[in-house]
């Protein structure tokens, strides 16, 4: 009988300690990071890039009030290839819903010079994405 109510009380305490966390406050900061890798010898060719197509969106997104701060990074030493980034974005969203708030029509092509000179449908940014190998992925943290 002791022993049943010992595990009782130790089963029990986690899901107390679980139910007093505070949920996520709609006005906490919800950071992502993306991860870049770029074929050797592309890295300018990148950062051109990403300056030209990505950036000016980025910036549109920071004078809406949707992002906070964006920063860009490289690795100061070598790590092994499995494991290899040549940059990181850290994106700080005012709050978890921003990322999925939708982008003013008007400021699509006011931003994006890309879409301006292939129009809609074809993206001279992706056909040269592919051609310098670059490759992505993110983690929210």
């Amino acid at each position: 009988m002791v022993r049943g109510s010992i595990l009782a009380v130790c089963l029990a305490v986690p899901v107390a300690g679980a139910a007093q966390a505070p949920p996520a406050g709609a006005s906490e900061p919800f950071v992502v990071e993306y991860y870049y890798k770029t074929r050797w010898g592309f890295a300018d060719e990148f950062i051109r890039l990403f300056k030209k197509n990505h950036f000016p969106v980025l910036k549109r997104e920071i004078e809406l009030g949707h992002i906070q701060r964006v920063t860009a990074e490289a690795p100061r030493f070598h790590g092994t290839e499995d494991g290899r980034w040549d940059y990181r974005v850290t994106i700080v969203w005012k709050n978890a819903a921003s990322p999925h708030e939708p982008f003013p029509r008007r400021s699509r092509s006011v931003c994006s010079p890309t879409r301006r000179r292939f129009g809609a449908k074809s993206s001279g940014a992706s056909r040269s994405s592919r051609r310098t190998g670059t490759c992505r992925w993110s983690a929210s943290i």
